[in-house]
Order: structure tokens, then sequence, then C-alpha cells
């Protein structure tokens, strides 16, 4: 691994940059991952739900798919893990590395690592490393002490981008295509989803989850990588070692500069020694020249003939020695408490024995004191329980409001409509029962909505259907008449907001007019 061709900047990143950073190499290399990706899990995905198919069990087909992930992802690791030191491999090299990169240590990440956290950045540890399996645990453990918790996280983010995914696909078909419009063909294969799922829904859910997982899974092992890039970077500085590198090579390409500079520079100091020194004045002998002493050094003899202030220097030299804080001393003094030491003439006596044994009976009585305490303090709080319980919850000693029950009223109406519709519906509203009157009413136009619009409802069709088929009414009394005769009745029905008498009356006359029934 040359890190000197690196193509990103490697410096001190924190752990959401780092993953920054995966997810945009993998958008930088999106053509060079997807390719691969579509032309190795298509075949695969299409051979499991074979198998699914043949076994009648398309749920085993999508957990062999999602169990096999960790193989799949070795493609994107590849490509980054290429791309990022500036040589992307092209589709045919990615496909025919598949055959053979990335098999050392992916039984464990198909096995008892699968369903590991941090599987994202440990990949690169066995897949891009080499070493023994000792070497590689020690390397798992070292990169991953620091990013383990981030690395989980976005486990368990990718997760749910995935599910929601594929709860967003399903949700699609229920608002582009609604049930209650669908053929009832269609409606009845509908219906089984669920209880007998036919083939085509487990196919469509197994490509709602194979979607998913190719959208996320390449920025899933982008974004480890660069978790795995940044661990490498703080425990190796990679960064540093980067810039040195560097340096050397902008050092390298001056070197012929510098020889010339130094070569420059040296010639005039060769030149200056070897000029013959001049020759040194002798008193005397040579050999008492050389043994005579020199003179201490002094202002005087430093400076010659200059008038040196020696007068001014000693002075400020006296004044520094005088300072208080240098050379000061001072005494501390501390007590230190002496050891006991036994008298020669002493006794042994049984006093400190005696001294326990009163410490350890006024222990054991206090806390048989106390917990004596604690046992009457939790006998008075059970007996008080009915004054200080419903304090504390809040509610007090006001009494409580007793709740009238619900009542139920169930609607019997004739199989048959009586004649008189009108008639029958007035006499339940003054009996009291206008729930029923206005069922009765409800049922007798629905049967005028069938004959009007000649159409045949299915038993059971809620309001919105038989607003619906209202719309085939000719006239346009009729449409209206019955949708104010469906609001009347889910307002009674559901809301339990019954129309007043003057409107009971209305709404009897209208039907009267336009419906034809009798008064």
């Amino acid at each position: 691994m040359r890190i000197d061709q690196l193509d990103v900047v490697l410096r001190a990143r924190s752990q959401w940059e780092a993953m920054e950073l995966g997810t945009a190499l993998v958008r930088r290399h999106a053509s060079a991952i997807w390719k691969p990706w579509l032309l190795v899990t298509l075949p695969v995905f299409a051979l499991f739900n074979l198998g699914g198919w043949l076994l009648d069990n398309f749920w085993l087909a999508a957990f062999a798919l999602w169990w096999f992930k960790p193989a799949f992802e070795r493609i994107p690791l590849y490509v980054i893990s290429r791309g990022a030191f500036g040589a992307e491999p092209s589709t045919r090299e990615t496909l025919r590395a598949q055959l053979r990169w990335g098999w050392r240590g992916i039984d464990a990440y198909l096995g008892w690592r699968r369903l590991s956290p941090a599987r994202s950045l440990l990949m690169p540890v066995d897949l891009l490393e080499g070493g023994d399996a000792a070497q590689r645990r020690m390397r798992r453990r070292t990169l991953g002490a620091a990013s383990y918790g981030h690395a989980t996280l976005l486990t368990t983010v990718c997760w749910h981008f995935e599910s929601m995914l594929q709860l967003a696909g399903v949700a699609l078909i229920f608002i582009f295509v609604p049930v209650d419009l669908l053929s009832e063909s269609l409606r009845a294969a509908w219906s089984l989803i669920g209880e007998e799922t036919p083939a085509w829904a487990w196919i469509g859910l197994n490509l709602l989850g194979w979607l998913a997982m190719t959208l996320i899974s390449p920025f899933y092992s982008g974004a480890g990588f660069g978790l795995y890039l940044n661990r490498r970077t703080q425990l190796e500085a990679w960064d540093v070692e980067i810039a040195f590198r560097r340096m050397r090579e902008r050092l390298a390409k001056l070197a012929p500069l510098m020889v010339l500079v130094l070569a420059v520079c040296v010639s005039p100091l060769r030149a200056q020694e070897a000029e013959p020194a001049p020759p040194a004045p002798t008193h005397g002998n040579h050999k008492g020249a050389a043994q005579t002493p020199r003179a201490p050094a002094t202002p005087e003899t430093v400076f010659a003939d200059s008038k040196a202030d020696t007068a001014g220097f000693r002075q400020a030299a006296a004044r520094a020695y005088e300072d208080p804080q240098l050379g000061a001393k001072r005494t501390v003094e501390r007590w230190v408490r002496k050891p006991h030491e036994p008298r020669p003439d002493a006794k042994p006596s049984d006093a400190p024995g005696f001294l326990k044994l009163i410490g350890k009976l006024l222990a054991l009585l206090s806390e048989s004191v106390l917990w004596i305490v604690l046992g009457v303090v939790l006998i008075a709080l059970v007996l008080t329980a009915r004054w200080w319980l419903p304090w504390l919850r809040g509610s007090g000693r006001l009494p409580r409001e007793k709740q009238t029950p619900v009542q139920h009223e169930a609607l019997l109406l004739p199989e048959v409509l009586p004649p008189d519709i009108l008639g029958s519906a007035r006499r339940l509203w003054n009996e009291g029962k206008p729930r029923h009157a206005l069922a009765l009413l409800y049922r007798a136009s629905v049967e005028v909505l069938g004959q009007r619009a000649d159409i045949v409802l299915p038993p059971g069709a809620t309001e919105a259907q038989c607003l619906r088929a209202s719309r085939r009414m000719p006239q346009e009394q009729d449409r209206t008449l019955f949708a104010h005769m469906v609001r009347t009745w889910q307002y009674a029905a559901y809301a339990g907001r019954l129309p007043s008498e003057q409107e009971f009356e209305a709404l009897m006359g209208d039907l009267h007019r336009q419906y034809g029934w009798p008064a």
C-alpha cells in the first residue's frame, strides 16, 4: 500500500467526518461500483427466488439474500480501496477480482461474525491487510477500540434506511393503486396476501428488499472504509508521513542548486586556509615563549584602550548578590505524631480486648434499633396507605364520578322493505328510535340507487362505495339528495349527531318529492 499515492486529503478527522469521506468516495466511483454490483447481485437474486419458488418458501430466499450481503459488499470495498489510491478499476477487473479476491476471512463474516455491528469497520482489516489470524485479530481489536460505537450506530442507521425504503415501496402501491378501484379478480388476489400470499407478491417484496440493499449497502461499506482510513491515520500518522515524503521530494528537486550554493560558499574558505600565516613575534627562545602562561582576562585587556566602566559593572554585580531571593533559606517546622512505645515496666492488661467487645455490643444494639424503627415505619405506611396513596397519585380524597355504562342498541330492520317507507320511518322516530328511522331511510335510498343507476352493489358495501356509485345516477337532484341522505346517516351512526325534528321532516319531504314514496 503506497500511501504517497492516496487521492484523498489525509488529516485529523472526527468519526462523523470520516464516514462522510467514505460516502464521498462511493459517490465519486458510483459507476465503477453499481455496474458490477448489478451484474453480480441480479443473477443471485433470480437464483435465490427460483429456489424459493421450487421449495415454495420465498421467505427463505429473502433471508439468504440478506445473509450473503457481506459477500456482495466486497465489490464497493474493492473499488474504493483502489480508487482512493488513484487506480479506479474497470467493471471487468472488478468482476474478475470477485473470483479470487477477498475470500480470506469472508467465511467468518458469513458465519459467527455476520451479525457484528462493526462489520463495515472490521472487514477492510481481513480483506485489505495481510498477516495470519492472530495478527488480524490484534489489528481488529486495535482499530475497533475507539470507533466501535460509531460503526454500530452506522449499522443501525443503514438498517433503518433499508427498512424504510421497503415500507415506502409498499406504500407507493397503496397510494397509486387504491384497492377500491381494483377489479374483482385483482381485489380477490389482493385479499389473499397475508393468508395465502401468491408467488408474484413474494417476488415483489423480495425485489423491494434487493432494491433497498442495492441503494444502501455501498454507502454502508464506504462509510466503514472511511472509519478504517481515519483510524489508520490516527494510529500510524499517515498524514505526517505523507508530509515528510513530499518535503523530501521538494528537497530532492532543489539538491543541484544546494550543491552549487555550497560549493560557492566553501571555495573562499579553502582559499583563505591555503594562505600562509604570518610569523608570530617571539621574546627570547621559542621554548620559553611557548611555556609563558597567559594573563587572566580583565576588562582592560578585553576592551584594549577603550575606557570600560568597570566600577559600574562591579557595583551591579554586588547589587545582584545582595538580592534576598538569591540563595535565601527558610526553615519549615512540622508536627509529626510520635509512635507509641510501651514502657518496659508496664504490665499487659485485657483492657483493649474488653473495649473491642463493648464496641461490638453497641454496634449490634444500634443495628437492631434501626431495623426495628424501619419495620415500624413500613407497618405504619401500610396501615395508612388508604389516606396517603390517593394523595400521592394526585387524586386526593375527591370522590370519583360514576361513569354511566355505554348503551348498545342493535338496529333490527326487516328483511324486506315495507311499502310505506316514510310512514314506518316517522313511526320509529316518534317511538324514540331515530337511528332506526334513519337506517330505514338509508337502506331504502340504496335500493333506489341500484334501480336508477342500473348497478348491483356488493353485499356490505360501505357508504363511500355507495357515494361513488351514485355518480352514475342520471339526474343531478338524485345525486344531491342521496349524498345528503348518506351524510345524515353517517352523522347519526358514527358521530351521534341526530337531526332535529324540523330537519327530519324536511328530509322526509325531499324523499317524498324526489323518489315518489307515499307520505
